[in-house]
């Protein structure tokens, strides 16, 4: 049974908590998915959140989104709610998927830059390694979108000479890494 509310009475105090209890929820899930990102960049070139700082501030976040979830549900239950509620379920097990495959491939993932050479190993049970030598890197490409200027990750295209082109995809700091490919000392 439902009480009808005179129009000229406005929303109730109800109707603020559960929207404001949703909004917050749209919010830091929208915050847990960015933390989800930042922690599946791999090069560290400069300074910046240790990972596992990232790591546990990205559960904490992930956490208060079905705690307001819930309190949310606890106020409201009218059937548009479930099925914002509903989207909202289906963003968080997506946001969890792509955070979960974001994380292992950075688990499984190592590039490093000697003084001879580049090494870029990936994969778990289907390992792909690339080495090239320094003296044979003919030139090295960054490619950023707008976010991946933003947030300081790309992609970059190494091409050697006699060694073919490839390509390591979503790299921290790429300025940084191509730097330190291509500058060295004279004679080395």
């Amino acid at each position: 049974m439902s009480v009808l509310v005179p129009a000229a009475a406005g929303p109730s105090a109800y109707w603020f908590l559960a929207r404001g209890t949703g909004a917050v929820a749209l919010l830091l899930l929208t915050g847990s998915v960015v933390l989800g990102v930042l922690g599946s960049v791999r090069f560290d070139a400069g300074p910046r959140w240790p990972r596992f700082t990232i790591d546990a501030l990205h559960r904490d976040v992930s956490l208060l989104v079905v705690v307001f979830l819930v309190l949310s549900r606890m106020v409201a239950a009218d059937a548009l709610m479930w099925v914002f509620l509903a989207l909202a379920a289906v963003a968080g097990l997506a946001a969890l998927y792509w955070t979960a495959t974001a994380w292992f491939h950075r688990w499984t993932t190592e590039t490093d830059i000697t003084d001879m050479r580049v090494v870029h190993k990936t994969g778990f049970i289907k390992r792909r390694t690339f080495e090239m030598s320094l003296d044979k890197v003919e030139s090295v490409d960054v490619n950023q979108t707008i976010l991946g200027r933003l947030m300081n990750y790309g992609d970059i295209t190494i091409q050697g000479v006699g060694e073919g082109t490839q390509t390591i995809s979503t790299i921290t700091s790429p300025l940084a890494f191509r730097n330190a490919i291509t500058t060295r000392p004279v004679g080395t």
